[in-house]
């Protein structure tokens, strides 16, 4: 029995944890986990690559940063927060995954998203698609028209682009102007009935950021700072992003 007994030495020698605890406020509340499994029963990307966030989280702790920084488990989870909802000691894990995903080199983070935040980065936009200003306003310029012209009790519905002075700016998704145009007109509907005086941005009008989930920080924050500056330059008072 002496022989099969466990030998147990030194501390894991872990860079990722300590990295990751001087990253996040109060070190992330990472050591006060009770192993309960909270987090793991509504995260809706539990078991997929057999893993789940209470997995993720004791790996990390344990020192296993190998095994924490090459799974592709990190790409899978939403970073929805309902594991952060759940736990009883406020573990922010998704703030885990996200530098998990930033110790990932470039060529080996998914194609898609990588390209998503390549192209947001192409036009003042800021669009993930690609698209350009000039692309979105022809869009909604489309589809009011259609409605003004189709549907009973809006003719006058109003859409404005680049309003001086409005309170609310408004962001779209760039999937809705590109390829569900009629997908905006909800939106449009209850910002008329409410009486809300808002306007689009030609310049950060796209509300998505893909670099977020990328990993990327400094195409993140340059993304949002366009998007902050256009509503500076607006002088409106509230910023809706429908993200």
């Amino acid at each position: 029995m002496a022989d099969a007994a466990l030998k147990l030495g030194a501390e894991p020698k872990t860079t990722f944890l300590d990295k990751v605890s001087d990253l996040l406020p109060e070190q992330g509340h990472l050591n006060l986990c009770l192993t309960c499994g909270a987090c793991s029963s509504g995260c809706p990307a539990t078991g997929l690559e057999g893993m789940d966030p209470r997995k993720f989280l004791r790996m990390a702790a344990l020192g296993m940063d190998e095994e924490v920084t090459s799974t592709p488990w990190v790409w899978m989870c939403t970073m929805c927060t309902r594991c952060v909802h759940a736990c009883p000691m406020q573990i922010n894990i998704p703030q885990l995954v996200f530098q998990a995903r930033k110790s990932w080199p470039e060529e080996k983070k998914p194609r898609g998203i990588v390209q998503s935040c390549k192209a947001a980065m192409i036009d003042k936009a800021t669009s993930s698609m690609g698209a350009t200003s000039e692309d979105f306003v022809e869009s909604v310029e489309e589809t009011l028209e259609q409605v003004r012209s189709q549907q009973r009790g809006y003719k006058d519905l109003q859409v404005t682009f680049d309003r001086k002075g409005a309170k609310y700016f408004l962001n779209q998704n760039s999937r809705e102007p590109m390829a569900e145009p009629d997908e905006m007109v909800p939106l449009w509907k209850i910002m008329h009935e409410a009486g809300a005086d808002w306007t689009y941005g030609t310049a950060g009008w796209a509300a998505e950021n893909y670099c977020m989930f990328a990993g990327n920080d400094e195409e993140w924050e340059k993304i949002v700072r366009i998007k902050a500056e256009a509503v500076d330059a607006l002088g409106c008072e509230y910023w809706l992003n429908t993200e």
